[in-house]
Formats: C-alpha cells, sequence, structure tokens
C-alpha cells in the first residue's frame, strides 16, 4: 500500500480501566488497503505480546488480505456477525472490527457493535470509507452520482482516539483494480468505468483530505490559547412540514455546525392543522432520528406562518446561523410577502444558508462566494 499516512486526533481522554480506544483505518476508496494494514499492524502488536483478536474481517476473496490474515486469533461470530457476549466474556486488549458502516442483516448497525465493545473497555481497531460518513452522504452522490446506503454517524469518526489514513493515488488503484486485486474479473471493467474513475476517485481523495483537515483545525482551536473564548455558535435547520429535502438540509446544518464546533437544532413548522399525509410523516420520522443521530435537537411546531415561526425560535433559542431550503417552484410564502427566505433575512440579524432543493453549493448572505458542505 502506497502513500500511507497517520493522522492522530484528539478524541476523548478516559480513565484507566474505562472506556476502550477507537482506531479508524480511513480510506477513499474500496480497496486502498485499509484491512491489509490494520492486519499488518495487528501482527505487530500480537508479537509484541499484545492480546489482540479479530472479530470480524471481510477479505472480499483477496489474498493477500487473506494470508496477512493467516494465524491471528479469530473470535466466533454469531449469526455472521462479531458474537458481542462471547468477547464480553473473552474480553481482549484489541478487537479488529472490519467495515464499520456494514448494516447487520437482523437489524443493527456495526458501529453499534464497536460502541458496545468500547463500552467494555475493549479497544477496537475498524476499517472504513470515507464515502460512509452520515453527514457527506449528499456530497459523495453529487460528486459521484452514487447513493450511498450504508452510513455511520459522524461523531464516530470524530470522537476517535486515533485515525489512520491509508491512501492510494488514483491511477495506482485502477491499476490494482485492473489487475483482479480488488475485485473479480466480472467485475473490473465495470468498476474502472463507473464508480472508479479518475474523477471520481479524485473528488473522494478530495473529500477525505478535507475531512481530516477540518478535524486538525478544530483540534488546534481546542488547544489555541484564548480559542474558547467567545460565543458559541447555534446552528438552526429550518423547513416546513411538507418538505422532502429536510435529510440533505439536516446534513448540511450538522457540517456547519460541527465545523463552528456549535449545537445543531432542527424546526419543522408544520400546518397549523396537524394533517400530515403517510408518507410526510415517514420523512419527518426519518429526519428526527438522523438529526438526533447527528447530534442534534430535533423541534416540530405548528404554525401558521413558517417565517414568523423560525424567527421566533431563532430568538427563543439564541441561534447565529439558519440553514433553509429553497424550493425549485418557490411553494412557500409567508405572509410578509416573498419567499421564507426573504421573510427570515428581514425578520433576524443570524446569518442564512440557503440549500437548492437539488442539494449543492450553499448561498450565504454576506458572502460573495459560495460555500460548499
Amino acid at each position: 500500500v502506497g502513500g500511507v499516512g497517520i493522522t492522530p486526533h484528539l478524541g476523548h481522554d478516559r480513565a484507566v480501566g474505562e472506556r476502550g480506544r477507537l482506531r479508524i483505518y480511513l480510506g477513499a476508496a474500496a480497496g486502498v488497503g485499509k484491512a491489509y494494514l490494520a492486519l499488518g499492524d495487528a501482527r505487530l502488536a500480537v508479537e509484541d505480546g499484545v492480546d489482540l483478536l479479530i472479530a470480524y474481517l471481510e477479505p472480499h476473496g483477496r489474498r493477500a488480505t487473506e494470508e496477512r490474515a493467516r494465524g491471528l486469533e479469530l473470535a466466533p461470530l454469531a449469526g455472521g456477525e462479531p458474537d458481542l457476549e462471547w468477547l464480553r466474556e473473552r474480553r481482549p486488549s484489541v478487537v479488529l472490527v472490519d467495515e464499520l458502516a456494514h448494516s447487520k442483516p437482523g437489524g443493527g448497525k456495526r458501529h453499534e457493535d464497536v460502541r458496545f465493545l468500547l463500552d467494555r473497555g475493549i479497544d477496537v481497531w475498524t476499517t472504513v470509507n470515507v464515502q460512509h460518513v452520515e453527514s457527506l452522504r449528499d456530497s459523495v452522490a453529487e460528486l459521484t452520482g452514487v447513493e450511498v446506503q450504508e452510513t455511520f454517524p459522524d461523531h464516530v469518526l470524530h470522537t476517535a482516539d486515533e485515525i489512520r489514513l491509508v491512501d492510494l493515488a488514483p491511477g495506482a488503484l485502477r491499476e490494482r483494480i485492473a489487475r483482479g486485486l480488488v475485485y473479480p474479473e466480472e467485475r473490473i471493467d465495470r468498476a474502472l468505468t463507473s464508480f472508479f474513475s479518475i474523477e471520481n476517485l479524485l473528488a473522494l481523495r478530495a473529500l477525505v483530505l478535507h475531512e481530516l483537515a477540518e478535524m486538525a483545525e478544530a483540534d488546534l482551536e481546542h488547544v489555541r490559547p484564548g480559542s474558547s473564548m467567545g460565543t458559541a455558535e447555534r446552528v438552526l435547520v429550518a423547513t416546513g412540514g411538507r418538505s422532502r429535502s429536510i435529510t440533505g438540509l439536516i446534513r448540511a446544518g450538522a457540517r456547519l455546525a460541527r465545523r463552528a464546533d456549535g449545537e445543531l437544532y432542527v424546526l419543522v413548522v408544520e400546518p397549523e392543522d396537524g394533517k400530515l399525509d403517510a408518507e410526510t410523516a415517514r420523512v419527518l420520522a426519518d429526519a428526527q432520528v438522523l438529526a438526533e443521530s447527528l447530534g442534534g435537537v430535533f423541534l416540530r411546531r405548528r404554525a401558521p406562518n413558517p417565517a414568523n415561526e423560525i424567527i421566533r425560535e431563532v430568538g427563543a433559542l439564541g441561534i447565529t446561523q439558519i440553514v433553509l431550503g429553497r424550493s425549485r417552484r418557490s411553494l412557500l410564502h409567508a405572509r410578509l410577502g416573498g419567499t421564507i427566505v426573504e421573510a427570515v433575512m428581514r425578520g433576524t440579524t443570524a446569518g442564512v444558508y440557503v440549500v437548492p432543493s437539488s442539494g449543492g453549493d450553499l448561498h450565504v448572505r454576506g458572502l460573495a462566494r459560495n460555500v460548499r458542505v
């Protein structure tokens, strides 16, 4: 694996004997060598006397990965998934859990298994690609044209004790794929002409480097003298009860809040009569789960005038930045005249970010340029 870098992250301190420590092997795409590097580190750790087990490994038929795992102790599986109770009883020092973003067939997520182990004082090493970070889902779809189905909450990445960037130049990765080192022969042509195009790989590589740079900058702000001074940012994502683009708004707002080390609130202003069709109710339920998984507070209000209710909540919550959606057809208008965006901008001094209904760049009041989230 070429171009392997190590990016330490501050994470959260823990008392000895309490929560385990999390190490994430992070890559831009499949095939860069995350599991291969993790297994190499595991072999070295075992040689040094560390009690390390493989709790789950998905080698995808890659011979080099399978060979590198040979000789390492494997924990038993339960229904094809890590046997958490066995691991709790066995209590090794370190477990390797591959594919952090995986959704388990019987329900639940792999990152929940990781949290279970960490909470019991077991260190975890795990692997994942940047496109699975929840708040990046829309950005990845825009950049690559691929809708990512499996994601994990941002806080898992941002509170890791250590992140190891596993980097491989796009040309080198495509060469590995062409040689059959990543996918079987029948999948090679499709892989090279679709997701693993040079353009997509460059975009994903830039995305993972940008993500780590932002995390490093946030850590620097925490240790910089005087960095805690000033007013904490509070970001409000606001939308009408019938909005279908709310998940994209929430992800954009979550990234703004994280960049500012601030708090996230999501406000849905429903029709005053409270009547919602079944599809809208489902969308709002999913939105609440997403908002809370990203560390946000989800609020539902009923009001005849969405703009007035947003302005009221901005004042009540001390909001400093607002994220609003712009409908392609401008369906929602405030009684004050004009769109909700225009009414909110007239009624508050908070910064206003406008996200087109199709996602993409944020249009920000007071700035001459667009800001991508």
